[in-house]
């Protein structure tokens, strides 16, 4: 027998975590496996470890002081140059005091929700969402995430007034929000919240009353024309810094999930003291840790490694898009991150959310081709999938075509075929 909050963290396992597991035992090779699976339903960045390894590799070994127990929020070193990277994302001086590294984005989106939120209590998150942010924060703290459902005719952008229907609707339930969340840019669009959405944004979560959560671990992953801009920044966050709290990470702009680092940084010393005593159970090892510090010790080194791995998310998403674009497949545009917002509505085989997975079913069985379904990630409507591109492109071509040929599609461009190859030179440039 377990406990009911174990019963409640089994239930909130998603099948599609079971996809991505199956995709990955069975993988697609064109001479080994052919009709093997095609992962794109997973958010890693495997377009970066040609420019890491070489660097990894040069970092001072282990020593006996990193096989030592270290400040559980993190050592002083990491966080010193973390806030250096950051305090330049942000537009605005972070002190390393005021962060804590944790075990993944997910420990530190899990420390921020139960510091702030009793259980029963609740965050609203403009939807479509990332997906795990029901178990990411509500999971352990008992908080309930209430979507704020953005426009699929306005592409589903983020607006202020859709989170402040939301915090007023909870409100005429008697329903206590304690704070907003969302991931910036956004996870699964690739949208990059403009400054003045932003503002308003923070505008509406000062009027009533609750904390700013922004996700931000996106940050460095923007190819499109607007730059990013944290709910940090002075500019957009003059009055509610103090109840704005960031998540950051090594997961996404550095391309090692594997190492399971993650960074809250908050300028409440109660939020910061709480979620310190919350690293105890989530710390990062002491080795891990020591890498991180050396990755980070040479900015120069950062900064080319950061705009080279943006110079191939620009090429990775421009090389989907067209082949997209060639089988008349619509989609979102979007601007940063690793994926890319498919509309499948009109091949949907029925009507609401039971036909939207049994397409992703479909396509997963039959094409063999893993991409997550929009009820995921809270949708507001069906018909919606997350696509991930950040793979090599003859995978992703191969995907397309697969996915195309599922839904009855033939390519109008047939430059296409066969699929683009995809090398890559030390500037990060890919075709």
């Amino acid at each position: 027998m377990v406990s009911r909050q174990a019963a409640r963290l089994l239930a909130d396992t998603p099948a599609i975590a079971e996809a991505h597991f199956l995709a990955e035992a069975e993988p697609y090779d064109p001479d080994v496996r052919p009709g093997g699976y095609l992962n794109l339903g997973t958010a890693e960045n495997r377009l970066l470890w040609d420019l890491l390894d070489g660097r990894l590799a040069a970092l001072e070994p282990m020593t006996e002081s990193t096989a030592r127990y270290a400040p559980l929020h993190g050592t002083g070193v990491l966080r010193e140059r973390i806030a250096a990277l950051l305090s330049a994302t942000c537009r605005t001086p972070l002190d390393a005091e005021d962060l804590v590294v944790i075990s993944g984005a997910t420990g530190a989106l899990d420390a921020i929700a139960s510091v702030l939120c009793d259980p029963g209590e609740a965050i609203v998150v403009p939807a479509p969402y990332y997906g795990a942010f029901d178990t990411d924060l509500g999971g352990r703290s008992g908080a309930r995430i209430l979507p704020a459902p953005l426009e699929p005719g306005d592409g589903f952008r983020l607006t202020a007034d859709a989170v402040d229907r939301a915090l007023k609707q909870a409100a005429a339930e008697g329903t206590t929000v304690r704070a907003v969340a969302l991931s910036s840019p956004s996870n699964p669009l690739g949208e990059v919240h403009r400054p003045q959405v932003l503002a308003e944004l923070l505008r509406v979560a000062a009027e009533h009353d609750v904390d700013l959560v922004s996700d931000e671990i996106y940050a460095h992953a923007v190819f499109g024309p607007h730059a990013f801009t944290s709910a940090a920044d002075p500019a957009v966050n003059p009055h509610w810094a103090d109840r704005t709290h960031l998540v950051w990470g090594f997961a996404k702009d550095f391309g090692l999930p594997g190492l399971k680092t993650g960074v809250l940084h908050t300028r409440d010393p109660r939020v910061r003291d709480a979620a310190r005593a919350m690293a105890y159970f989530a710390p990062v090892s002491t080795a891990t840790q020591h890498t991180l510090a050396g990755l980070l010790a040479d900015p120069a080194w950062v900064a080319s490694f950061l705009a080279a791995g943006r110079r191939r998310l620009g090429s990775s998403y421009a090389h989907l898009v067209a082949h997209l674009d060639a089988y008349r497949i619509p989609y979102v545009p979007a601007e940063a991150g690793f994926s890319v917002w498919l509309d499948l509505r009109r091949w949907l085989p029925g009507a609401g959310f039971e036909a939207e997975q049994r397409l992703w079913r479909e396509l997963f069985e039959t094409a063999r081709v893993s991409i997550l379904p929009g009820g995921a990630f809270r949708s507001p409507e069906p018909g919606w999938f997350r696509l991930c591109h950040t793979v090599e492109a003859p995978l992703v071509a191969e995907a397309v075509r697969r996915i195309a040929g599922h839904l009855g599609g033939t390519p109008a461009d047939a430059l296409l075929a066969p699929s683009l190859p995809s090398p890559s030179d030390p500037n990060g440039r890919r075709p």
